[in-house]
């Protein structure tokens, strides 16, 4: 056994992710995780281990103590901190944004009401895509989520936590041989495989680079990303999201005439007209976001989960 301790940067309120169910997997129970710990499978090198995340409640001096059945060296817990701090977002540094934005018309009392906020994302950008792909077009989210522990059942390598079966998340070179038609039976449909496959095998053929994806400039990550087959531009804008960073890019994507993606939504949340809002106008809305452009939209989004679930509880 093996266990340590992750410092954040602070502000971090790790136990506001609790109440976004979409920050998490088919086997959690957020209701839970506060007394339980969060445990998933995280890949560590050539290996998956299964670790047990707690957070120690103070988002100035934000820690999270970490539990693993698996002896781990000092090189490989380092691998897994790597992927912790990805998955917790321990090393961004939003402070920059409070001072900036806290006058912000739209952004400011967000940043007081969910203070220490950071957005989860899973342990790699492939794990992010392959749910991203699987769970696209579907309204019924927790179906998707389903629908992605079984691809981790068959493709994954099989783990257990005590007496609950865990599977990891499939590495490319697992998923690369996998049949479309046999993730079909999953739920997913055959294009939808088809996608998956194909992702796995660019990725072993070296025609997609996921550390490349992760550390380029946004607007590169966007024009990169939207060209692999069923990554559209709304599923691009998301995923640039996910790479644990503070930047991104709002891309312009009208259909019709109509705004469609992450930009309508932040135009519309300033009260104007997303549809007929030139780009000079756009970069002025968005001007106290400059540099933490992923962090900012998030609090919109959590602002609007925890919205929705107000509204849901009155019903």
């Amino acid at each position: 056994m093996s266990s340590w301790t992750l410092k954040s940067i602070p502000p971090h309120d790790w136990f506001l992710c609790l109440d976004v169910e979409s920050y998490f997997d088919h086997e959690h129970e957020p209701e839970k995780i506060f007394e339980e710990g969060f445990t998933r499978p995280l890949p560590v090198g050539d290996r998956d281990i299964i670790v047990t995340v707690f957070f120690n409640g103070d988002p100035e001096n934000p820690e999270f103590h970490i539990e693993t059945p698996e002896s781990l060296d000092k090189e490989e817990i380092e691998v897994a901190n790597q992927n912790l701090a990805k998955i917790l977002g321990t090393d961004m540094d939003l402070r920059p944004l409070y001072e900036k934005a806290s006058d912000d018309p739209v952004l400011g009392n967000k940043l007081s009401e969910l203070y220490g906020l950071k957005r989860m994302t899973r342990a790699n950008l492939f794990e992010d895509i392959l749910y991203r792909i699987v769970q696209m077009q579907m309204n019924h989210k927790p179906t998707a989520k389903k629908m992605m522990f079984k691809i981790r059942e068959n493709y994954g390598s099989a783990l257990m936590h005590g007496k609950q079966n865990l599977p990891a998340w499939p590495r490319p070179h697992q998923l690369m041989k996998a049949d479309p038609a046999n993730i079909r039976k999953m739920g997913p449909t055959l294009r939808k495989g088809q996608y998956l496959v194909g992702l796995a095998n660019d990725i072993v053929a070296g025609n997609v680079d996921m550390d490349f994806l992760m550390k380029c400039d946004p607007e590169t990550f966007y024009n990169t990303i939207t060209k692999i087959k069923g990554i559209g531009p709304t599923s691009g804008q998301d995923l640039m999201m996910m790479r644990a960073r503070t930047d991104a890019v709002f891309p312009s994507v009208k259909k019709k005439g109509e705004e469609k993606g992450l930009r309508r939504w932040i135009i519309w949340s300033y009260g104007e007209d997303p549809h007929n809002t030139s780009e000079e106008r756009f970069q002025e809305l968005i001007t106290n976001w400059e540099g933490y452009e992923a962090a900012a939209l998030e609090f919109l989004y959590v602002n609007y989960v925890l919205k929705e679930k107000e509204e849901q509880a009155k019903k």
